[in-house]
């Protein structure tokens, strides 16, 4: 009985935290891959950065919103 009464975090929330971390990582490290290449400025780096980063956070969570 006391089993049953601990909450466990359901597929759809565990896929979509996944979803969320790994889509945050890579568009990052994307967007410093790319700032490092094109851009000069500390700030435009930083930038495009910021850019991925809310571009995989975004991606993730418009996947979620389908699940």
């Amino acid at each position: 009985m006391a089993d049953e009464s601990k909450a466990e975090i359901p597929a759809t929330w565990d896929a979509c935290l996944d979803f969320g971390l790994r889509r945050f990582f890579y568009s990052s490290l994307a967007g410093a891959v790319f700032g490092f290449l094109i851009f000069r400025s500390p700030a435009t780096r930083w930038a495009s950065i910021a850019f991925g980063a809310g571009v995989g956070i975004g991606s993730a969570y418009s996947e979620c919103s389908h699940l």
